[in-house]
């Protein structure tokens, strides 16, 4: 079993673990036809280990803060993104909702799956994107096991005062 496979795997016990008891679990897996149609719509590929998510684990409705989107809401916050004031990047997908008006994005060119945080607080297009993670797979273990920013149990706290680099390749994907 390779690293993704068991990635995948903690995700989906964590995601069971964390349903135990509610009415309300994660959405059930997609189907391949439903990814296909998604990406088709997009006009790229999503990355394999984001794919495997959304058909393996669920769709959305797990994850940080409010959850990763499901793919149809991430596709059309994608839509709507891209014709927005704020030059969105193309094949950046926006998978989380993190509050605020912030979002954690994959970058679907990217080779690791970068993700990259949205954040239009400052109130300039230059200023809104930085590196959450060098990786998908980096991102969803810093949210397993407690560690990234995001999280509660973070050792950040609430007085962080959080330093990410910028994206420096906003400004030739817009």
């Amino acid at each position: 079993m390779n690293e993704n496979e068991q990635l995948l795997e903690q995700v989906a016990n964590h995601v069971r673990n964390s349903a135990r008891g509610q009415e309300n679990s994660s959405p059930a897996p997609l189907g391949a036809g439903e990814l296909a149609r998604a990406e088709g719509i997009l006009g790229f590929r999503l990355p394999p280990l984001l794919a495997a998510l959304y058909t393996r684990v669920g769709d959305g409705g797990f994850g940080p803060e409010y959850g990763v989107l499901p793919l149809r809401q991430a596709v059309r916050t994608y839509e709507t993104q891209r014709t927005s004031g704020w030059r969105w990047p193309e094949a950046v997908l926006p998978i989380a909702d993190l509050g605020c008006a912030m979002y954690a994005c994959v970058d679907c060119r990217s080779e690791t799956a970068q993700v990259l945080l949205f954040d239009p607080n400052p109130g300039e297009p230059d200023l809104a994107w930085s590196i959450d993670s060098p990786s998908l797979a980096g991102w969803l273990r810093g949210w397993l096991d407690g560690t990234a920013w995001f999280c509660e149990e973070s050792a950040l706290g609430e007085e962080c005062d959080l330093e990410l680099a910028p994206w420096s390749d906003f400004r030739s994907r817009t």
